[in-house]
């Protein structure tokens, strides 16, 4: 697990896209990527041309970043999506995508990808009923996600779904509020209907050198 402990928001700046790592205020015009998408420190305004090498490692960067995963775990999803027929790439991004923190995330469930493997770690989810601790267990289709029946894990869940309802569901989940709110993967993510900012196709070059 990777934990982000500095300024989040310069993270962003440095990779050049915004990773959504701190939650609601990235999704106002509170974040500083809208106003200053400059890379930190003093010389930063100062351009510099990124050799091939750079922007294939940037790209690694930003997807390690986002998903909040180390090397190690990283390169382990490269070679199982290496492994599978068909576009490499696509299936290293549908991996992470389909990791309970992120499914989490994304069911607006946290207000965050770091908020939501807090969540998890502290035993606050149960996946088809039974309780799960790892941020990292992957999701399958017909998975039903749902916060514990103790009244902290109820509460935290629905503040968190209150704060970001508003925000777009991806198709592949669907949510009901009702008699409990609940998350169900209604399928495996299909990579075009991911909207994540980053080019798949230059993480798979760089990672099978």
């Amino acid at each position: 697990m990777a934990r982000v402990l500095g300024p989040k928001c310069r993270i962003c700046r440095r990779v050049g896209v915004k990773l959504f790592l701190k939650g609601t205020r990235c999704d106002s015009a509170k974040c500083p990527m809208e106003k200053e998408a400059r890379p930190p420190g003093q010389h930063g305004a100062k351009r510099v041309r990124m050799t091939d090498y750079g922007i294939h490692f940037r790209e690694v960067q930003r997807a390690k970043r986002m998903y909040g995963v180390l090397q190690r775990q990283f390169a382990r999803y490269y070679r199982e999506a290496e492994k599978q027929p068909g576009n490499t790439g696509d299936h290293l991004v549908q991996a992470l995508e389909r990791r309970l923190d992120n499914v989490v995330y994304r069911l607006r469930f946290s207000l965050s990808r770091d908020h939501g493997r807090q969540l998890i770690l502290h035993g606050h989810f149960r996946v088809n009923g039974k309780k799960v601790t790892i941020p990292s267990s992957l999701v399958d289709a017909g998975d039903l996600i749902e916060a514990a029946k103790r009244e902290k894990s109820q509460k935290q869940v629905k503040d968190s779904f209150a704060i970001r309802k508003v925000l777009e569901l991806p198709s592949w989940l669907k949510v009901t509020e009702e008699p409990v709110l609940q998350g169900l993967v209604v399928q495996l993510p299909a990579v075009r209907e991911l909207q994540v900012p980053l080019e798949s196709q230059l993480i798979v070059e760089y990672m099978s050198r």
